[in-house]
């Protein structure tokens, strides 16, 4: 089916796309975070939109290394700060997934309710050991709220990607997770034509 240039706005980027989407749905879904948390999650699903951000190589090949790894690779860390990313990639793995892909995880050995208490411990853990810190000074406040309001974050994630749904035939966020999920050339272009690079410069890393 072809996407009609008619149904969306043009953006410069997905992380003007995610930007607006997500600021939307903090009011639809009436959830208050601090303005720094709201950019940390903008910047993490920008990041993400980046297959090779979101996916690794492991033993199995490229995916995603399930949580309970990724939580005991944490408990055998070599040092506090080793043990910090490590957390945090748990935690915006979890985020992520729980909020765009909630829908498979109902076919899955877990459920959603395992990524956002797995996701919300991480982050509530990270505060923790970034307590004190430079990194705490800067991040602290931030892994505090998405601990305490991970499943209101979630559902806000839900909004933005049910809300893009049932505006558009073929919409955004379908044409994304398909050049997430296969790198695919036509999706790319997609999106490009609907006026998001999908490949962004800015430097969107969260962690920076």
């Amino acid at each position: 089916m072809p996407v009609s240039s008619e149904r969306v706005t043009p953006v410069a980027s997905l992380q003007e796309f995610f930007r607006d989407s997500v600021s939307h749905a903090l009011r639809r879904q009436r959830v208050e975070v601090e303005d720094h948390t709201e950019y940390y999650v903008v910047n993490l699903l920008t990041l993400f939109s980046r297959s090779e951000a979101l996916y690794e190589t492991t033993p199995a090949g490229v995916g995603l290394k399930p949580l309970a790894l990724m939580l005991a690779d944490a408990a055998g860390s070599a040092s506090p700060r080793e043990r910090n990313v490590v957390l945090q990639r748990l935690g915006d793995v979890s985020l992520f997934i729980a909020g765009f892909f909630a829908d498979s995880l109902a076919r899955k050995p877990v459920d959603v309710d395992y990524y956002v208490h797995m996701g919300g411990s991480a982050y509530g853990s990270l505060c923790e050991g970034v307590r004190g810190t430079v990194r705490g000074e800067a991040f602290g406040s931030v892994f505090a709220e998405l601990a305490g309001k991970f499943q209101n974050v979630v559902d806000v994630l839900n909004d933005v990607r049910d809300e893009a749904r049932s505006k558009q035939d073929q919409d955004i966020l379908r044409l994304y997770e398909s050049w997430l999920r296969t790198g695919s050339k036509r999706a790319e272009r997609l999106l490009r034509e609907l006026g998001i690079e999908p490949d962004s410069s800015l430097d969107t890393d969260p962690r920076h």
